[in-house]
């Protein structure tokens, strides 16, 4: 009998939900013992030159270690000076390159670019004292015009980088020509989508230890990958060998947590540089202004077709807002390009993008990153092209769906689809949420002249996953003479169920029980090679690494296996029920596992391996959204919400649905209520959670999850990845669904997110 696909409960949790977990926070390693607090110093204006730091009050009070600041990195290695581009010159087409005009100081140096970037760092014996001392720190600010938005950044009035000479950091994407692709069509439907800033928000916000002794810098963070925060800390003016990183539990990270950002590297720094354990563990209000932030896109779309729904030409046309410095500014509208015709087999697309920087919080990736913004448009413009035509959303999706013979299928921007049944998993969204019925009670309530109005919302999307799949996992298992398995593995789990994903993989193939299986990671000295965990890619390219690595022990204890019975290799087989060797056809002569790892070499059968894959993998899925809006008041309530999400066959559902409804929670709030909003002078009016519409369990409805599975033949469990998927799917099935409640008012469309007063103002608007 497999394990594989039985709902297993997580291994994890009996230590979460009892003992806790330990975050950063929480350390009490011996290295740690007499550790300063740091405290950072933060721009309070969003643009200005820095024109003197007077420190001499901070330092004269009690319980100050130091106050640190830019002057005082005389000892790290000096970055090469940026290279300004040429009379004329364009930026840079593709990802943004490190360094260049828009290179991100550690701290600010002669200017600061938005609220809350870090000018100095105060070190203080006592937890709480540091707030206090850092309001002594006094900063002369020269104000600059500030450029909040894209449309300001566009206009190039203020620069942030002058060097540069324009507020335009990257273009890329395939060129856009004249309208010749819309001749033809019937219908052309055009207009602008945003995709709003939003707050990454994990419970646990960024949190860093370090200590340096005996030439070796240790540090513990909150991060998603450990191997990569350790090559970025090279960066104090270390080699990696002389760098260990530990991932402790981590609370949530969403993209946002992938390597490490500038704070870590300076806390680090720190600890080198006094000679002192330092801790350092930022306030919600730091997280919500200064760790990095997500999606910021406007799009600009257009799209043609026929009167019968058959859609023949599209266009993306891509602003990314990367915030105050181009982090990723670059790959985020790449994506977004890659991604443009979703799930439809549109005859001519269109793509290309610019990314600008403004004075605010820089921007990458968060849960998605790239894929969501572009399914929320291309799902949000074919109802627009639904509409125009009258003719039902779904029968239009169902026109232009890349059909189920097609795959593998290569889009016109370039995407190579491995495997689809769109309309299956649309088909069985339908049935099971009653589409029929839910259309016939709309109409009684707009006939009867109800306020309280129905909505129907329909997202079809697809997205990519382990996009750099050729980078692969590492894992190493172990069997030991106890009959235990240690699992050491690259990918590093923030709350996804890797333990018990991956125990799963070796009790199927090794018998062994999972109870006796313990998984580590998140530890550069225990595993110093490694990717980690972003972009759905962990079960698809770790759980393969893991299970390489289990057929490799396999193999290597058949070996073994054999020379203690005498006897052939070919005769030797494993009952991975009971989990013991016998001779074939005489199963009452057995060996066990402890027995076998007995007889290896130091008591150890060990397989360490990567695992690689040519291609990534490109799940699907649809959702139906259903809401309820009262059109005097504009309040939107989230009723139903019905997805089949399809990531390949299922490892586990218990942590599958967990998977889908984190991340429909977020996608549902993006389209509801979250968005991080600036002022004119670039001052965040977000900034805590009272300002902040972060959603909560009283605003969502329990997610009916179908289930829906095709595999991929791109990795031996033929899987994909679920992380991301809710996310993508949910924000424009809501987004929809709102407007299709008040659409027969003459709304057409309501910008993200859709708060009561932005649907009140729709209606009303459209009433006057």
């Amino acid at each position: 009998m497999s394990i594989l696909g039985t709902r297993v409960i997580r291994t994890e949790d009996p230590r979460l939900l009892t003992s806790g977990g330990v975050y950063v926070d929480d350390l009490r390693e011996p290295d740690l013992t007499g550790a300063v607090r740091a405290t950072f110093v933060r721009s309070t204006v969003a643009h200005a030159l820095i024109t003197g730091i007077d420190t001499a009050a901070a330092l004269a009070a009690p319980g100050v270690v130091a106050v640190l600041t830019a002057a005082d990195m005389s000892d790290l290695p000096v970055p090469p000076p940026p290279e300004p581009l040429p009379d004329g010159a364009p930026p840079p087409e593709g990802p943004m390159p490190m360094g260049g005009p828009w290179q991100e100081p550690l701290l600010a140096v002669d200017r600061v670019r938005f609220v809350g970037e870090p000018v100095a760092l105060v070190l203080t014996d006592t937890t709480y004292a540091g707030e206090d001392v850092a309001e002594l720190v006094s900063v002369d600010y020269e104000q600059l015009p500030a450029v909040p938005s894209i449309e300001a950044a566009l206009t190039d009035a203020s620069l942030l980088f002058p060097d540069a000479g324009t507020n335009v950091c990257v273009r890329g994407g395939r060129p856009i020509g004249d309208d010749s692709i819309f001749h033809g069509c019937e219908i052309v439907v055009e207009g602008d989508v945003v995709n709003q800033r939003v707050a990454a928000l994990p419970m646990e916000g960024r949190a860093t230890a370090a200590v340096f002794a005996g030439g070796k810098l240790t540090v513990w963070t909150s991060t998603q990958n450990a191997q990569l925060a350790r090559l970025i800390l090279t960066a104090v003016g270390l080699p990696p060998d002389a760098i260990r990183v530990v991932a402790p539990d981590v609370g949530g990270g969403f993209g946002a947590k992938i390597g490490v950002d500038r704070e870590q590297i300076i806390i680090a720094w720190a600890a080198k540089h006094t000679g002192r354990p330092v801790r350092w563990v930022e306030t919600r209000n730091e997280n919500l202004t200064a760790m990095t932030q997500g999606r910021a896109q406007l799009h600009h779309v257009k799209l043609g077709g026929d009167r019968e729904g058959h859609i023949k030409a599209y266009r993306l046309d891509v602003v990314q807002d990367s915030g105050a410095y181009s982090r990723m500014a670059g790959f985020l509208p790449m994506l977004t390009n890659l991604m443009a015709p979703g799930v439809y087999d549109i005859p001519a697309v269109e793509a290309d993008y610019i990314a600008v920087v403004t004075n605010a919080t820089p921007v990458a990736a968060y849960r998605g990153a790239g894929r969501p913004e572009a399914a929320a448009t291309i799902e949000r413009v074919v109802d627009w092209y639904a509409a125009e035509a009258g003719i039902d959303p779904v029968v239009v999706r169902k026109l232009n769906f890349i059909k189920k013979e097609q795959f593998p299928f290569v889009t016109k921007t370039g995407a190579p689809y491995d495997t689809g049944d769109y309309e299956a998993a649309l088909d069985k969204v339908l049935q099971a949420a009653g589409y029929d019925e839910l259309r016939a009670e709309q109409r009684r309530r707009i006939e009867a002249g109800e306020t309280r109005l129905l909505g129907i919302g329909l997202a079809c999307y697809v997205e990519i996953t382990a996009a750099d799949a050729g980078a692969g996992e590492t894992a190493k298992v172990e069997v030991r003479d106890d009959g235990t398995a240690m699992v050491y593995t690259g990918s590093s789990s923030h709350g996804q169920g890797h333990h018990t994903a991956y125990a799963m993989i070796v009790t199927q193939e090794l018998g062994i029980p999972m109870d006796k299986v313990e998984v580590i990671h998140g530890d550069t000295d225990l595993i110093p090679d490694g990717v980690g965990t972003y972009a759905s890619r962990s079960l698809q390219l770790g759980g393969s690494a893991v299970h390489k690595a289990a057929i490799e022990v396999k193999e290597e204890a058949a070996k073994k296996a054999a020379e203690l019975f005498e006897a052939a290799e070919s005769d030797v087989v494993l009952d991975a029920e009971s989990g013991s060797w016998h001779i074939v056809g005489d199963p009452d002569k057995s060996l066990s596992w402890s027995q076998v790892a007995a007889a290896a070499d130091q008591g150890l059968i060990v397989a360490n391996v990567r695992f690689t894959a040519d291609m990534p993998t490109f799940p699907f899925g649809s959702q139906l959204s259903l809401v309820e809006v009262d059109a005097e008041t504009g309040k939107v309530t989230l009723l139903r919400h019905v997805t089949a999400d399809d990531a390949g066959p299922v490892l586990n559902p218990l942590l599958l649905e967990g998977q889908r409804h984190g991340g429909i929670a977020q996608g549902a709030a993006q389209a509801l209520v979250e968005e991080i909003r600036y002022d004119e002078d670039g001052n965040p009016l977000t900034a805590t959670l009272m300002d902040y519409g972060a959603i909560t369990a009283a605003e969502l409805p329990s997610f009916e999850l179908l289930t829906s599975e095709t595999a991929t033949p791109l990795n031996p469990l033929g899987v994909k990845g679920i992380g991301e998927a809710g996310t993508i799917g949910a924000t424009p099935a809501v987004h929809n669904a709102v407007i299709d409640a008040v659409a027969h008012l003459g709304v057409r469309h309501i910008d993200m997110p859709m708060t009561p007063e932005r649907v009140w103002t729709a209606i009303q608007k459209v009433s006057a």
